[in-house]
């Protein structure tokens, strides 16, 4: 099995206030695009064009199965949403893109990305290893006993940041695109005050 290294560069708006944390990304034969959740079956981008259009096919590309990305890493760049991924290199132990058959072989620089981004007062951590791993990193210890849609605080450099928990943007999490995007909108109207 071949360790993969991480294919996209850490997407870092200078004004983010929100970071979004996965584990690592699909293999390529998932994409649709170069890019953040690349999976059309993921449902990221449709919660995002929930939350803030009303329209979850917001920033799908008319007739086709991708999305319009140069638009989508505008908005999110506006909005001061950044993202990246908890791990850097990782061995895929089943072929898959699910968090219990990925090997961790490198984390990321979670502090270097949180120094660098000095206006973020949250981060979101995206499944269960990401969160894990972001957890035991920071030794947060209330966070197994988190409730959809609620937040822990921590403390970095001298600053109080949110770990949000919320439901997974993956289709196998058993949850409705719009009800996810109700518990996501709720979090995005407290940390980007939308």
């Amino acid at each position: 099995m071949d360790i993969e290294t991480h294919p996209f560069e850490p997407f870092l708006p200078k004004n983010a206030k929100l970071i979004l944390l996965g584990t690592f990304p699909p293999a390529p034969k998932r994409w649709c695009m170069e890019w953040y959740y690349p999976n059309f079956m993921n449902d990221m981008w449709r919660i995002i064009g929930l939350c803030f259009f009303g329209d979850k096919e917001h920033f799908v590309k008319p007739g086709e199965k991708t999305w319009r990305l140069d638009e989508l890493k505008d908005f999110l760049a506006e909005k001061g949403i950044a993202i990246f991924d908890t791990c850097v290199k990782i061995r895929r132990t089943k072929g898959t893109a699910s968090d219990k058959d990925l090997e961790v072989i490198e984390q990321a620089d979670i502090d270097g990305l949180l120094h660098y981004l000095s206006q973020c007062r949250a981060v979101l951590c995206a499944g269960q290893l990401a969160t894990t791993i972001f957890t035991s990193h920071y030794g947060i210890r209330d966070a197994k006993k988190m409730k959809m849609g609620s937040f822990v605080n921590f403390d970095f450099e001298g600053r109080t940041l949110r770990l949000y928990r919320e439901p997974s943007s993956s289709r196998a999490y058993p949850m409705k695109v719009e009800k996810k995007a109700e518990y996501y909108s709720k979090m995005f109207e407290e940390v980007l005050g939308e």
